[in-house]
């Protein structure tokens, strides 16, 4: 068994361990992907990451503010992904679309919580920090789908969509699938999530939104 390093206590002379921070965050991750959840205990946490649970609150405040920094980790993928789309001056509107519902498939198969976390964080946080988790995450996905169905109605391709309904189909559609293995194991006696599952699931589901918003 690997041996764990000592940790100096919290608040003095060495406490910044290298590493600590980012590993408390993957322990995290790692905790709610295993467990279908969007909770941990600290207890467990310590445990499995080989660090002092004191040091939650060294880095984070608390064990809210260590989430808060997970989900701003893990949804700056989506959010850097559609930008870099909507900058692409060599791709239609309809491959654009494409290729950000099978990233956001993929991100929500690597971290089936986030979408949960998102929410439990905007409904648990005080108003202030409420209305930064929507402004930096949720106003720029619905930004850019205004513009991606827009620049797509105008060229013939889609027809007119309401972007912030079209937000709502397609993280509903991407969480729910990475985030029910109970249905999986209950109902189709399945309880991996595998990569071949998750790209039979990609193709299908850009397919399926596609032809929702194609123009006929």
């Amino acid at each position: 068994m690997k041996e764990q390093t000592k940790l100096a206590p919290v608040g003095e002379a060495g406490a910044e361990q290298p590493g600590a921070r980012e590993l408390l965050l993957e322990t995290a991750s790692q905790i709610m992907r295993e467990g279908d959840q969007v909770d941990i205990s600290l207890s467990e946490l310590s445990l499995r990451s080989g660090l002092n649970s004191a040091l939650v609150k060294y880095y984070f405040g608390n064990k809210a503010g260590m989430l808060g920094e997970l989900l701003d980790r893990d949804m700056v993928a989506i959010i850097k992904s559609v930008e870099a789309l909507l900058a692409k001056d060599d791709m239609s509107p309809e491959a654009k679309l494409r290729q950000h519902i099978a990233r956001c498939v993929d991100t929500y198969f690597a971290f089936p919580y986030l979408n949960r976390l998102l929410m439990r964080l905007v409904r648990d946080s005080d108003p202030s920090e409420a209305k930064r988790i929507a402004d930096k995450y949720l106003a720029p996905l619905n930004q850019a789908y205004d513009r991606l169905i827009s620049a797509g109605v105008k060229s013939g391709v889609f027809r007119p969509i309401d972007p912030q309904l079209f937000y709502f189909t397609v993280t509903g559609a991407a969480d729910r699938f990475f985030s029910a293995r109970l249905v999986l194991r209950h109902c189709f006696d399945q309880d991996t999530l595998t990569e071949e599952l998750r790209d039979r699931y990609r193709e299908h589901t850009v397919d399926f939104i596609m032809a929702g918003i194609l123009a006929r």
